[in-house]
């Protein structure tokens, strides 16, 4: 009210001024300079030096369009700097297309207009790698760009460096699992990996066959109601429960029920949504923005989901902490059950003695529990689908495994040797649906290829594996289901970058080998029960994520096997 009064006094004092012609209004600055050097209170009638306050907002009054200047100019300094900003990095990311020709873009969309995610996206990938040997550029709106390459001999330099990976799809990732092996590059990278490989070591993965089994034979019970139906069933979301409860099970010794109660899992759903979602920024440019993609509605789903996934994490991890404190010692913790992945996490030391804080534990947690479940439910899913659509591989599957259990019900760590043909066909199978299609990095340096070609220094590139794997100049009849090829002496025929589910290098998968015997225990076990049968109605339509879907999901139908 007194301010209002005030200003009405100004307004009035003004006016008389003004007609009278005298004291003219001082500038700000100066009544600034002036309000500063005097040290003389402000009474609720005066101002400094005895000035009356209806002057001095009146002196400040009179400055407003000046500042409205100055801030108009602001803006545009802004934007002409943002706007170099991005036409240098416009400049920066399409300079490979001096040296890689590839398919009309869009001068806004990029390419991302002529992907139509219908289950046609990965023919019209293939169709390019046909018409572009060896790489070509795909655009993803003005800015970024990134170097698509699918030639053993091209993939084999990238991943036999160190490149860092690329600062935008793992970027949108971050959020979700932390900075943890996935994500993370550099020295810390370095460090954590070496701390949590004794978590993969043999005698570990050992103990974890019988549990396997266990969470198999739960799903294959469930499946009892569709052998007699002659109805095809989806087959993805059962895998995907199995496969959790397994993670669960054998890396975090945490029994979650998670096949056995109703409903939809949270944690499954939040995956399934987070993946879509970040699939949707990566296509739509302007959510490349961080404030953007907050503000948006897309925005707030993705952090819905996030808070789902880590309050799955978050309990998995303080019902562990507080196991460990009831049981003292690690010493004490061995001599109960066996080691397991979390357990490493937790006691895990450097040289200097320095654990994993606690943002990183929950990092490996959340980057483990996606991995270790979503990326293998998509290859035994897509496993058994194969293995429906050619009955004679099977058959000679079933065969190999029936031999080698006899009348056992279950698989043990000795068993997964002696299942060779059947390991031949889960390979094939990841070759032609590699569960993750894609990786990224960014250069940090020059590269040559070895046709001559050259990469600058800040090119993002990502290795098509799905395009890799069905590379006509590596594999012959490509589309075909052969488990041959990968016979010993037709291996050895091959370059080794030819075949990288798991990718390669220093940085390949820390956990395939636990995904390997997961697959071999699921496939044997429910090859020994169930005919596994196409369905020629519902065919995969393939959709690009952080792993391989179906659009309209992965069906079969199954029958039981006559004793």
């Amino acid at each position: 009210m007194r301010l209002w009064l005030w200003r009405e006094r100004v307004l009035s004092r003004r006016r008389v001024v003004s007609a009278a012609g005298c004291r003219p209004n001082p500038s700000p600055f100066a009544a600034g300079l002036l309000l500063h050097s005097r040290a003389v209170p402000l009474h609720r009638d005066t101002g400094p030096a005895g000035m009356d306050l209806s002057d001095l907002f009146a002196v400040f009054d009179s400055g407003w369009p000046r500042l409205h200047h100055l801030l108009a100019l602001l803006c545009l300094c802004v934007v002409v700097y943002k706007s170099r900003v991005f036409w240098l990095q416009r400049r920066t990311e399409f300079r490979i297309t001096e040296h890689f020709p590839g398919p009309p873009r869009h001068w806004l969309c990029g390419n991302i207009l002529q992907f139509k995610h219908d289950g046609t996206d990965f023919d019209l990938i293939l169709k390019w790698a046909g018409q572009y040997p060896c790489a070509f550029p795909m655009a993803f709106g003005p800015f970024v760009c990134f170097l698509h390459i699918y030639h053993p001999e091209y993939v084999k330099l990238l991943l036999s460096s160190t490149e860092p990976k690329d600062d935008v799809i793992y970027r949108f990732i971050e959020p979700w699992i932390g900075n943890g092996l996935l994500v993370s590059n550099g020295q810390k990278w370095f460090r954590n990996r070496r701390l949590l490989t004794p978590g993969f070591h043999y005698d570990i993965l050992k103990s974890y066959v019988t549990l396997m089994s266990d969470t198999a034979t739960t799903m294959l019970d469930k499946w009892g109601r569709y052998a007699n139906a002659n109805e095809s069933f989806e087959l993805f979301d059962h895998v995907s429960l199995m496969t959790l409860d397994s993670i669960m099970k054998c890396a975090f010794s945490y029994n979650s029920d998670c096949q056995t109660e109703g409903g939809k899992n949270d944690y499954i759903k939040a995956v399934y949504d987070l993946a879509n979602l970040i699939n949707l920024r990566m296509r739509i440019f302007p959510y490349h923005n961080d404030l953007i993609f907050h503000l948006s509605p897309t925005g707030f789903r993705f952090r819905k989901a996030c808070r789902i996934a880590h309050r799955h994490t978050a309990e998995v991890i303080r019902k562990r902490k507080e196991a460990l404190k009831e049981e003292k010692e690690l010493e004490r913790v061995r001599s109960k059950r066996i080691l397991d992945f979390l357990d490493i996490l937790l006691s895990a030391r450097d040289e200097n003695q320095n654990g994993l804080s606690d943002e990183e534990i929950r990092a490996e947690v959340d980057t483990f529990m996606f991995e270790g479940h979503d990326t293998t439910a998509s290859g035994i899913a897509f496993i058994l689908y194969c293995l429906a659509c050619h009955p004679e591989h099977q058959r000679l599957c079933r065969e190999e495994v029936t031999d080698v259990l006899c009348d056992k019900d279950t698989m043990e760590w000795e068993d997964l040797n002696k299942i060779p043909y059947t390991t031949m066909c889960i390979k094939e199978c990841l070759r032609l649906y590699p569960p993750v299609p894609g990786i990224a990095r960014k250069i940090t340096k020059r590269l040559k290829f070895f046709d001559g070609r050259t990469l600058p220094a800040g090119s993002k590139v990502s290795i098509s594996i799905f395009g890799l794997h069905r590379d006509p100049a590596v594999w012959e009849n490509p589309h075909v289901f052969d488990p041959l090829r990968f016979l010993p002496e037709n291996i050895s025929k091959r370059s080794p970058h030819t075949f990288v589910p798991f990718s390669a290098g220093s940085r390949n998968c820390i956990g395939q080998n636990f995904a390997m015997n997961e697959m071999k225990v699921v496939v044997a076990l429910t090859l020994k029960r169930y005919h596994l049968i196409e369905d020629p109605t519902q065919k995969p339509k393939l959709i690009p994520r952080l792993v391989l879907r179906s659009l309209n999901g992965i069906h079969i139908k199954i029958k039981p096997v006559a004793e």
